[in-house]
């Protein structure tokens, strides 16, 4: 089978390290992979085998953004009609968050049969949480007109709720799958040197951003009276990684924050740590939490809209699910860490590659 995924670059982020899993598992099932990206930025490593392409906009007109998706809409266009002039068409065509599917919904080749959109996050949150008024819904009325009776993959059962319930969208199909994991890869890779090994400490992963609530998570952390340093894993503009050097300063904690910016191998760190804590206000899946419980580490995160109440309740870990305030979170920060729960790794194996890679491909009916 051909099958061609489209993203909108590979910054570093969640998503990103989904489409190119997604790639890996679904080339070693034998499918003909390809991908593509609308921007020349790639922090992870494309597997071999796979045929990566970068199809950037290059205008520079004064112009440019009152034409950007229909011209960048032609450029993708003209490179899917190379290769599939080369090597054949494609069977599935996966397109990768709000800004590439804003442009893949102007293709003037690409059937509407097996494209499918995929949908990492909550998108009334992400996209309408912050507006108002006219804004807000000139912004709910360009994401309808995007998904409205289109195939879609939500990742979570949220996201598709979402769609259906705040968005008023109706989509043609609606697969629920979730993210995947190579498991394998992932237990051995968290076999590899830490610094921190033999250390007491909690650990946050994910990219500085205001929907992963770092300052909620520095005063939870100050509430819950646990002494053993917070490392937080990511990276982000320096603006907002400064607001939260300056928060822990101000609650009296910035000695015992670490920041370990950006990790192109961070599961060591998950795994020697005593203590993973997500306190987002919303998150699509929630990766970071299955990828500790993998790694044996006990997990604690908001019940935030999205993914992350879903993964702790399949692993039989309701006690770990904190509301969405620092109270409640220091609370369960405190109880989890005196009193960590048995991890059943084997419930993760409901997100092993494999597994996934075969949800999708049944989807070319």
């Amino acid at each position: 089978m051909r099958i061609l995924m489209i993203i909108d670059g590979l910054p570093g982020g969640g998503a990103e390290k989904v489409v190119v899993t997604l790639c890996q598992g679904m080339q070693k099932l034998g499918n003909d992979i390809s991908l593509i990206s609308l921007r020349d930025v790639c922090k992870y490593p494309i597997p071999a085998g796979i045929h990566y392409q970068v199809v950037t906009d290059t205008c520079r007109k004064p112009w440019r953004k009152i034409t950007e998706l229909s011209r960048r809409a032609r450029l993708l266009d003209d490179a899917i009609a190379d290769l599939e002039r080369q090597h054949g068409t494609f069977d599935l065509v996966f397109s990768n968050l709000h800004k590439t599917d804003r442009i893949v919904r102007k293709s003037r080749i690409l059937s509407t049969d097996n494209l499918w959109f995929c949908i990492h996050g909550i998108l009334s949150t992400s996209y309408l949480g912050h507006r108002k008024g006219v804004d807000r819904w000139l912004k709910r009325r360009k994401i309808a007109d995007i998904y409205q009776g289109q195939n879609i993959v939500a990742v979570s059962q949220a996201v598709g709720e979402d769609l259906r319930d705040n968005l008023n969208i109706h989509p043609k199909q609606l697969a629920i799958i979730n993210n995947p994991f190579d498991i394998a890869e992932i237990e051995q890779l968290a076999n590899a040197p830490c610094e921190l090994a033999g250390k007491e400490y909690l650990i946050h992963v994910g990219r500085f951003h205001p929907h992963k609530r770092h300052d909620r998570l520095l005063k939870a952390y100050a509430l819950s009276g646990v002494q053993a340093p917070l490392a937080l894993v990511g990276t982000g503009n320096d603006s907002d990684i400064q607001k939260i050097k300056n928060l822990a300063k101000e609650l009296n904690i910035a000695e015992r924050v670490l920041f370990l910016g950006f990790q192109a191998n961070p599961y060591p760190l998950i795994k020697h740590a005593a203590l993973l804590v997500l306190s987002s206000d919303s998150e699509g899946f929630g990766n970071v939490l299955v990828e500790a419980l993998l790694c044996g580490t006990p997990a604690v995160s908001t019940r935030c809209p999205g993914g992350p109440t879903e993964i702790l309740v399949n692993a039989g870990m309701t006690d770990a699910i904190a509301e969405l305030n620092e109270d409640s979170l220091g609370q369960k920060i405190r109880e989890v860490y005196k009193n960590p729960p048995n991890i059943e790794k084997t419930l993760m194996q409901r997100y092993d590659l494999d597994t996934i890679c075969q949800q999708y491909l049944t989807l070319n009916k």
